[in-house]
């Protein structure tokens, strides 16, 4: 993977009461352009929504690329970086034996992370992060238009 080819990933999820209507958004920035993505569901948690920023955000690039990915869930940066080696060696039971929380997006985001080089740096959400807050809005409003349409 060459040096040249860095992408920072910003994501963000948001829910509208939790379980309840959600969004998704994605910003990407390589060599000074940007690419916005977002999505919603009818029914989800605040959780997967973030988790889906990450999957979403990765499987955009088409061809490995070294990814910053920054995000204000310490659910996905504890998960991905310290929680998941466990996961898998216990075939996706926790610590209790009990199975993993959205094993399904665990297993996604694994994939997607595969493909590059990525590291994982986290900011508190809602504290003036300029491309955080930017996402967050695309988040809520990607939830929104979840709630109205139905889905």
């Amino acid at each position: 993977m060459s040096d040249e080819r860095i992408v920072e990933l910003f994501t963000d999820g948001a829910c509208l009461g939790n379980p309840g209507p959600g969004g998704w958004a994605a910003l990407l920035r390589y060599n000074g352009t940007e690419k916005e993505l977002s999505g919603g569901e009818s029914a989800t948690t605040n959780n997967r929504m973030e988790m889906r920023a990450v999957i979403e955000g990765l499987n955009s690039l088409t061809r490995p690329c070294r990814v910053r990915v920054t995000t204000d869930s310490q659910y996905v940066q504890k998960g991905i970086t310290e929680w998941i080696a466990g996961w898998k060696r216990r075939n996706w039971k926790t610590a209790d034996k009990e199975p993993v929380k959205n094993a399904d997006l665990w297993m996604a985001m694994d994939d997607a992370r595969a493909k590059h080089d990525v590291s994982w740096h986290w900011v508190r959400g809602h504290d003036g992060h300029a491309e955080n807050e930017r996402v967050d809005r695309l988040a809520r409003a990607a939830a929104e238009a979840a709630r109205d349409s139905g889905g």
